[in-house]
């Protein structure tokens, strides 16, 4: 059951379950917690598994104009602090992935593991930032559209139509966030710095996982920095999604990685 601290007068919406060390999951852009409720399931028998609603996403409300990695990481940080747990791993997709990299920066001391899942610590190309800019002037004009052409472009084609009712359930619940939440994320994503040192001075376990047809994130791009910053890399076949389009795979590699 999601639990709510307040932060700066506005609510950050949060659940802690399970017993054991700690592992808090970071959902990405139009996404909320409730992406990790298959993961948690497995993960909580052994451990205790923190989830967070990022800043205007699901039930956490909208802090400012711009939502910027920095502020989220210090969210994150709040929730934690509340909860009184010192020591824990992080898992970020996408989005989330940027915002565990930012914590990292900021209290790398906390951490023990670190784990991008279809993430990457580059910052935003010139082209992508016009592509950013672009987005923005969608959702005012159509959201819903947006919404949905966004979603649905981050799956392989076999698997937009193996998995179109639960790519239809993530557009429904991504049409529920603001137009101007949507776009104060947008506004973070396209200013965040490159945190490439931050992942390759970091000096806890880390892993990254990505997948080979994966439209956001290169994948030869991603296994190189991986290389670089001696992260454990673990590949998968699909998409950008692989907590749906990999999900029993991907749970069984994080078992392995938490045993």
């Amino acid at each position: 059951m999601q639990e709510f601290i307040s932060y700066k007068n506005i609510q950050i919406a949060f659940t802690a379950e399970g017993k054991g060390k700690t592992i808090v999951l970071l959902h990405g852009f139009l996404e909320s917690s409730s992406i990790w409720k298959h993961l948690t399931l497995e993960l909580k028998k052994t451990h205790r598994v923190v989830t967070i609603d990022l800043l205007g996403h699901g039930n956490t409300e909208k802090l400012g104009y711009i939502h910027s990695m920095e502020t989220m990481a210090e969210v994150v940080h709040a929730v934690l602090f509340h909860l009184k747990i010192k020591k824990f791993s992080l898992i970020g997709h996408s989005m989330g992935g940027y915002v565990a990299l930012a914590f990292a920066e900021k209290f790398p001391q906390q951490l023990e593991k670190l784990i991008l899942l279809n993430s990457s610590p580059v910052a935003d190309s010139e082209e992508r930032k016009q592509n950013r800019d672009r987005a923005k002037r969608l959702v005012k004009q159509n959201k819903k559209a947006f919404i949905s052409m966004a979603i649905k472009n981050l799956f392989t084609d076999e698997n937009r139509n193996a998995l179109r009712p639960k790519i239809n359930t993530l557009v429904e619940e991504a049409t529920q966030i603001p137009e101007e939440n949507i776009i104060a994320a947008i506004e973070g994503l396209k200013n965040r710095k490159d945190r490439t040192k931050v992942l390759q001075q970091y000096k806890g376990e880390k892993v990254i996982i990505s997948g080979k047809n994966d439209p956001v994130v290169p994948f030869q791009e991603i296994k190189e920095i991986a290389e670089q910053a001696h992260s454990n890399f673990i590949a998968f076949e699909d998409g950008h999604m692989s907590y749906l389009e990999n999900r029993e795979e991907l749970g069984e590699k994080l078992i392995t990685l938490f045993s």
